[in-house]
C-alpha cells in the first residue's frame, strides 16, 4: 500500500508590493487572480493588495504573493542574501527564449546570468522586480 502525500497547491512569494508583484507574474505567465483578487477600479481601495494575492493557472500549482514590511532582495550569485528558492519555466526553443527574454525585461525583470548558448541546457536567469531569481530554460525532453 503506498502512502498518501501531500499535493503541491502553490507557491507563494513574499513582496513589498503584492499588487504589482503579481502583475508581472500574471502577465508573465498567463495566469488570471482568484476570484475576489483582481484589481480594483482606479480610486477604489486595494484591501486584497495590502494582504495576500492568488494567481491561477489551467491545472498546476498556484502561485501566491504575501505582502510583507520588509524584504531583503537576493544578492544571487553572490550567497550574501541567498536565494532559498527560485521559479524555473521552460520553452521549447532558444527563439522562444528569446522572445521571453524581451518580454521579461519589458515587464521589468532583470538579466542575472545568461547562458542561452549552452547546448546541453540553454538557459537565463533573471529577477523579478523585488529581486527573486527564477530561470528560463530550453526544456529538452
Amino acid at each position: 500500500m503506498t502512502e498518501p502525500v501531500p499535493v503541491l497547491r502553490q507557491t507563494v512569494l513574499d513582496t513589498t508590493d503584492a499588487r504589482a508583484l503579481a502583475e508581472f507574474y500574471r502577465q508573465l505567465l498567463g495566469l488570471h487572480y482568484r476570484p475576489g483578487h483582481e484589481p480594483p477600479a482606479q480610486g477604489e481601495d486595494d484591501e486584497a493588495g495590502r494582504d495576500w494575492l492568488v494567481l491561477r493557472n489551467s491545472g498546476g500549482p498556484q502561485l501566491a504573493i504575501q505582502q510583507v514590511d520588509r524584504l531583503r532582495r537576493s544578492t544571487w550569485p553572490d550567497d550574501e542574501v541567498p536565494q532559498q528558492l527560485h521559479l524555473d519555466m521552460t520553452v521549447l526553443s532558444v527563439e522562444e527564449m528569446d522572445v521571453q527574454h524581451q518580454r521579461v525585461l519589458r515587464l521589468g525583470g532583470k538579466l542575472l546570468r545568461d547562458a542561452a548558448d549552452n547546448p546541453e541546457e540553454p538557459l537565463r536567469v533573471y529577477a523579478d522586480p523585488d529581486g527573486h531569481p527564477f530561470c528560463i530554460f530550453v526544456w529538452q525532453h
